[in-house]
């Protein structure tokens, strides 16, 4: 609904994730882009191994989804780099 999206942008905006411009346009400051960066990460890396693990595409982007905003930054980082010595 509108009103969650401006509670989400203001939200956004006072953590320092992005800025509007005149135009109201959205920007996403470095900060921004580096967080969104490392969740679009986690993101591709849980749905390609919830589908290599036998997961409904679907499924795995929806549980991927999840995933990725409730997981730390360390044990992310574990568990990738464990998959990197698998391989």
């Amino acid at each position: 609904s509108k009103p969650s999206v401006c509670y989400a942008v203001g939200t956004l905006r006072e953590g320092g994730f992005l800025t509007t411009d005149e135009n109201h346009y959205l920007h996403l400051t470095d900060l921004g882009q580096d967080v969104a960066e490392k969740i679009y990460e986690r993101h591709c890396f849980f749905t390609e191994q919830l589908i290599a693990a036998g997961v409904d595409p679907e499924t795995a982007e929806a549980d991927a989804c999840r995933i990725e905003h409730a997981i730390s930054q360390d044990t992310f980082e574990k568990i990738r780099d464990a998959h990197k010595q698998e391989k």
